[in-house]
C-alpha cells in the first residue's frame, strides 16, 4: 500500500508559517494544524478538558480550558508543563495519526507543527520545511498583532529553537519576503515533492 509523503512545516512566530500552510491547503494538499487540534481539545466537549480539569481544576471554566488561567498556572509551577504535556501530547498524537491514515492516498500531506523540532515530531516526517524571515521583519510582524509586547515576544522566542538552528536542521527553507514569492516557492516545492 502506498503512503503519503509527509512534510513537516514549522517556523518561529511571525515567520509566515500559517500563511504558508494556507497556501499548501489552497493547492489541494491536506494540512494538519497542531494549534487547531489543541484549540479543539481545549474547547467545550474537547477530549483534553476532563483530564486537565482533574490535574488543574482552576484552569477549566464553563466546560472548556481557560488558556490565560492555564498560562498563569504554568508560570507559577515549573513541573506543571510536563504534567500538562503528558495529558495533551497523546491526544494530539492520536489526532495526527488519524489524519495521516485518513489521507493515506494523498501524494503529499503537510503537518503544521510550531514546535516540530522541539517535540521531536520531525522524526515522523519524510522532509521538513522551515519558513523564515529577517529578524526585523519577524519583530515588526509580531509586534503589529494586538496585545503583543516586546517582553511577550522575547518570552515566546526563548521557548522556541533559534531560527538559524531550525534552518540548519530543515530539508527545505522558504524565506517569506512577499505573498507572491512565498506562493511561487510553495508551488515549486509541491511539484518537486510530488515528482519524487
Amino acid at each position: 500500500m502506498s503512503r503519503s509523503f509527509i512534510l513537516g512545516l514549522t517556523g518561529s512566530i511571525g515567520m509566515g508559517k500559517s500563511t504558508t500552510a494556507a497556501m499548501f491547503a489552497e493547492a489541494g494538499v491536506p494540512v494538519w494544524d497542531a494549534d487547531a487540534v489543541v484549540h479543539a481539545l481545549y474547547s467545550k466537549g474537547g477530549a483534553a478538558v476532563a483530564p486537565i480539569a482533574a490535574a488543574f481544576p482552576a484552569a477549566v471554566r464553563d466546560g472548556s480550558v481557560d488558556r490565560s488561567a492555564l498560562k498563569s498556572l504554568l508560570a507559577a509551577d515549573k513541573q506543571a508543563l510536563s504534567r500538562l504535556e503528558s495529558l495533551v501530547h497523546p491526544l494530539v498524537a492520536a489526532d495526527r495519526a488519524a489524519f495521516i491514515r485518513a489521507h493515506a492516498s494523498a501524494p503529499l500531506v503537510v503537518l503544521d507543527i510550531p514546535l516540530l523540532f522541539e517535540t521531536g515530531a520531525d522524526a515522523l516526517c519524510d522532509a521538513t520545511l522551515v519558513v523564515t524571515a529577517a529578524p526585523e521583519v519577524q519583530r515588526a510582524r509580531v509586534l503589529s498583532r494586538p496585545g503583543i509586547t516586546e517582553r511577550q515576544l522575547d518570552l515566546i522566542l526563548a521557548r522556541q529553537l533559534p531560527d538559524a538552528e531550525k534552518r540548519a536542521r530543515a530539508t527545505h527553507v522558504i524565506e517569506t519576503r512577499s505573498l507572491e514569492q512565498t506562493r511561487a516557492a510553495v508551488q515549486d516545492l509541491i511539484a518537486k515533492l510530488r515528482s519524487t
